[in-house]
């Protein structure tokens, strides 16, 4: 069963903005020490990222698909695909971190590892939009 928040439109679009709002100013941060050419706490910053994502975003993901996924879906059988396609957001969220985690093995930061950060921030907020106009409105 999901919180009441998930099921309430501006709660849940404040989450969504919070945690959009929170990866955007983290990789900001991560920017500014490159620019500045302070490699350790770029690297630094890149892990806190990748935690934040996967702290923040994805587990709010999951929250999401074991409660209110399936309780709107029981609701409204018609939301299905519209639920299987925001689920696939999920995993191309979980997937590119992993990607991210996998790169920076050998990568550190470069800039497919930057270019794989602005698009886990693309995804979320079009599937953070999606999501509240298709489920919520």
């Amino acid at each position: 069963m999901s919180g009441p928040a998930l099921k309430q439109l501006q709660a849940h679009r404040a989450i969504h903005e919070g945690g959009l709002s929170g990866a955007i100013g983290k990789t900001e941060l991560m920017i500014e020490f490159l620019q500045e050419g302070d490699m350790k706490s770029a690297d630094r910053a890149a892990d806190e990222l990748v935690d934040y994502w996967k702290s923040r975003v994805i587990s709010h993901a999951d929250a999401e698909e074991e409660g209110l996924y399936l309780e709107i879906k029981k609701e409204n059988p018609e939301l299905e695909t519209a639920i299987t396609q925001l689920t696939r957001d999920h995993d191309l969220i979980r997937i590119i971190v992993q990607d991210i985690e996998d790169l920076r093995e050998t990568e550190k930061i470069s800039p497919t590892v930057l270019q794989k950060f602005y698009a886990l921030l693309v995804v979320n907020e079009i599937h953070s939009r999606d999501e509240e106009r298709l489920l919520l409105e």
